[in-house]
């Protein structure tokens, strides 16, 4: 009886052992997990054909384009990446960069005027690009984007053997950075907004058919929604980043004759300073002991957008 007991016990420590190791093993793997998968995509490496003008431009969108279909997230519905937020906001940002930078190819740079016939391959991309970026089925939204690839592809190879066309002109340009400017400044509204949302509490008011007091209410921001907007600017900054790299290679002619190329530097350089990682981003106010990181972001981000404008400005006047 004594050895049988002894054996029973020893069946149950084993037993609990085992639990605790499936429970430890599954833990470090959803912590490594979701570590490898927040990591920021590093610059690009952009190779292009030097002689063909917007052979830059088209191939940064296509590799921004795969870097985003290789890992997906905002689509995620399985665990553990269905836990992370801060890179499915990432991507967000990358992705309506490139947007405008495939909706200005479609109208603008592809065509001499605005009446010509819309470049195939491009519509085609941009249509692709148009699928919501949280269906994960039916279409998916990787399978939207490796559409959209192929398609530049196509545009990119019909550019080498001259069957498309690509304008580099300063008026393409300023349609370009003005799109960029609305975005920005959509995004850095965004970032103000961080430390309280008088906004909700407006609607709020509307729905329930209240008037509004001169009094503003302000209300934070919940703790886990901090961040969202903090990445999607983020990731907005960086493929701006990647597509000035672009825009100073195709469009230098233009650049130089504008005497433009040194404020190119200047926002190519803030951009790169958008790229910082805090190891947790606070909202805190401004006496407080904490930093807030939507704001400090605000500060270099709006810098590059006010450089973006005086751009438009020189090109047009210069």
């Amino acid at each position: 009886m004594k050895q049988n007991k002894r054996e029973g016990g020893g069946s149950r420590k084993a037993k609990i052992v085992l639990a605790l190791v499936v429970i430890i093993a599954l833990a470090v793997f959803t912590l490594v997990d979701m570590a490898i998968n927040s990591i920021k995509p590093k610059p690009l490496s952009i190779t292009h054909e030097k002689t063909v003008k917007g052979s830059a431009f088209v191939r940064t969108n296509m590799a921004l384009i795969n870097q985003m279909l290789h890992n997906w997230m905002p689509n995620d519905i399985f665990w553990p990446t269905v836990l992370l937020d801060n890179m499915p906001n990432f991507q967000l940002g990358e992705l309506e960069v490139v947007r405008y930078n495939v909706r200005v190819l479609r109208d603008n740079l592809s065509r001499m005027r605005t009446t010509d016939k819309l470049d195939p391959a491009v519509e085609k991309a941009f249509n692709a690009l148009s699928n919501d970026p949280f269906k994960w089925w039916f279409p998916s939204a990787e399978s939207k984007w490796k559409e959209a690839y192929n398609h530049l592809q196509k545009y990119h190879q019909n550019l080498l053997s001259g069957t498309s066309s690509f304008y580099p002109r300063a008026d393409n340009l300023i349609e370009l950075l003005s799109q960029y400017a609305s975005l920005m400044g959509g995004v850095n509204t965004r970032l103000i907004h961080a430390p309280h949302d008088i906004r909700e509490v407006l609607a709020l008011e509307a729905e329930k058919g209240q008037e509004h007091s001169k009094e503003l209410v302000q209300v934070n921001i919940p703790w886990y929604r901090v961040d969202d907007n903090f990445y999607y600017a983020q990731g907005v900054a960086y493929a701006l980043n990647e597509s000035f790299k672009a825009i100073r290679v195709d469009f230098m002619n233009v650049l130089v004759d504008k005497n433009s190329l040194i404020l190119v530097d200047k926002i190519l350089e803030d951009l790169s300073r958008c790229n910082f990682e805090p190891l947790i981003v606070f909202n805190g106010d401004p006496g407080s002991i904490f930093a807030n990181h939507s704001l400090n972001l605000s500060s270099i981000f709006n810098d590059a957008r006010q450089k973006v404008n005086s751009l438009i400005v020189a090109l047009r006047e210069g």
